[in-house]
């Protein structure tokens, strides 16, 4: 099992960036997947979530600027993120679940560290 993220970058606050994660060993279609974030000093947070129904939640935070998504076809996660700030900073990783005790929404899963895979992460900065 291997979840690979891609598409961090540096940009200026307002900008866009899409991040992708490809999966492999498991199908996406079946897995509550998720993408959180972790800034310098911070702890880990969920930012976003897909349930596999389709039923996306968010961060408060980056509600109405972040899309998240997936391809089933293609077997991967994505996460647009649009009006970039700089508190969006962090490194972003790729998570993914196919328990179904629980409910796959921000507000359960936000500290959430027991999924069971996860990727190692890209490198999203942006600047004022």
């Amino acid at each position: 099992v291997q979840l690979v993220e891609s598409g961090g970058g540096s940009v200026q606050a307002g900008g866009s960036l899409r991040l992708s994660c490809v999966a492999s060993g498991f199908t996406v279609i079946s897995y509550c997947m998720a993408w959180f974030r972790q800034a310098p000093g911070k702890e880990r947070e969920g930012v976003a979530f897909i349930d596999r129904d389709g039923t996306t939640s968010y961060l408060d935070s980056v509600k109405g600027r972040f899309t998240i998504s997936k391809d089933n076809g293609k077997n991967t996660l994505y996460l647009q993120m649009d009006k970039l700030i700089p508190e969006d900073t962090a490194k972003y990783y790729c998570a993914a679940d196919g328990g179904t005790y629980f409910n796959c929404r921000a507000s359960t899963l936000r500290y959430y560290y027991g999924l069971d895979y996860w990727g190692k992460g890209t490198l999203v900065t942006i600047s004022s």
